[in-house]
C-alpha cells in the first residue's frame, strides 16, 4: 500500500510541474548549446557487488568528441586518458599514474585492461552521455506508461543550487531499464544534468556521476587533445 501511495504521489507531483518531456527537452535544448567544458567529474560506481571508492577526474570535453581526463586523487592520481573520435585509430593513449606512468598504451575502449573495475566504456563519460541515459529510459518508460516521475526540494551540489528530480521505474520492467531509480540533479541556473545517482532493484547504489566547477566558458583548443602537450605525461 505504501509503495502504491508513494507512486500516486510521484504522479500527481509530476503533473503540478514540467511534464517529464518538457522537462527533457529542456535539458537537451541546454545541452545543445554546449560546445566544450571543463570540469571536475566525481565517479563511483558498484562492480561485481562492491562499492568501489570514488574517483576524482579532471575532465576536458569538446564536441563532437574529444574527451581528456586526469586523475587528481586517489586511487589513481596521476593516470591520464585521451580520446579523440576518429584519431589514433579509435583508440584510447592512456597511462597509469605512480610508478606505472611511463607505459603508455593505445587501447580500444572496451578493452578488458580499462574495463576493469568499470561498468561502462571512457566512451560513455560526460554530461551529455549522463543526459542521453537519462532521456533514453524516461522515453521509454512514458511509451510503456509506467514512468513514475518527481520533482523534490532543491538541493547544493558543489556550491550549484540544483532542483531535484526522482524517477522510479518498475521492478517488473527491471531488465527493460539502466535501474530502478534515479535520483537526479539539475542546474537551477543552466539546466544542465550535473549529477545523477542510480539504484538497483535492491535499492542498492550502483552509479553515482557528479560535475564539480563546470566551466562552460572553457576555450578549449587542439593542443588541450594532443599527447604531445607539455603538461601532460604521454
Amino acid at each position: 500500500m505504501s509503495f502504491v501511495l508513494a507512486a500516486m504521489a510521484a504522479r500527481v507531483a509530476a503533473s503540478d510541474s514540467s511534464s517529464p518531456e518538457q522537462w527533457l527537452t529542456e535539458a537537451e535544448a541546454a545541452y545543445g548549446n554546449v560546445t566544450s567544458y571543463t570540469a571536475i567529474f566525481h565517479k563511483q560506481q558498484r562492480v561485481a557487488g562492491k562499492l568501489l571508492p570514488e574517483e576524482t577526474i579532471l575532465i576536458k570535453y569538446k564536441k563532437p568528441f574529444s574527451l581528456y581526463m586526469r586523475w587528481v586523487r586517489a586511487p589513481y592520481k596521476g593516470s591520464e586518458l585521451l580520446y579523440v573520435e576518429g584519431w589514433n585509430g579509435n583508440r584510447i593513449r592512456a597511462h597509469r599514474g605512480g610508478i606505472m606512468r611511463f607505459l603508455t598504451r593505445n587501447l580500444d575502449p572496451r578493452d578488458p585492461a580499462l574495463m576493469v573495475d568499470n561498468l561502462r566504456p571512457v566512451t560513455s563519460t560526460g554530461i551529455g552521455f549522463l543526459l542521453e541515459t537519462v532521456a533514453i529510459n524516461i522515453r521509454k518508460a512514458i511509451d510503456a506508461s509506467e514512468l513514475m516521475f518527481s520533482e523534490g526540494a532543491e538541493e547544493m551540489v558543489y556550491g550549484r543550487k540544483t532542483k531535484v528530480f526522482d524517477v522510479v521505474f518498475p521492478k517488473q520492467s527491471a531488465k527493460d531499464y539502466d535501474g530502478y531509480r534515479f535520483v537526479i540533479n539539475q542546474d537551477a541556473e543552466t539546466k544542465l544534468l550535473i549529477r545523477i545517482r542510480t539504484y538497483d532493484w535492491a535499492v542498492q547504489l550502483v552509479e553515482n556521476y557528479a560535475y564539480e566547477s563546470l566551466d562552460l566558458g572553457a576555450r578549449l583548443k587542439d593542443a588541450d587533445f594532443d599527447p604531445k602537450n607539455p603538461e601532460y605525461h604521454f
